[in-house]
């Protein structure tokens, strides 16, 4: 089971956690599962997130698949350009 890493405002949508552990095999399911065990988490998946696996950041590709022993980091999404 991965242990996800919440950066800044996200930790207050798991009660200030700066990890959780949560199953999922590609990142779909991952924040699926997230939102099941934190349903506050919905809003600020729907807001928007970027997901970081071993360092490479995906913003909408969410069937990457989350490998066994992998460091992943969920990050607020800044708007911008």
């Amino acid at each position: 089971m991965p242990e996800v890493e919440l950066f800044g405002g996200l930790r207050d949508s798991v009660g200030g956690a700066q990890t959780v552990n949560v199953e999922g095999k590609t990142i779909a399911e991952l924040l699926e599962n997230l939102a099941k065990k934190h349903p506050r988490m919905q809003e600020r998946i729907n807001q928007g997130i970027a997901v970081a696996i071993d360092g490479v950041v995906y913003r909408d590709d969410w069937q990457q698949p989350v490998p066994e022993g992998a460091e992943v980091v969920l990050i607020t999404r800044i708007a911008g350009g």
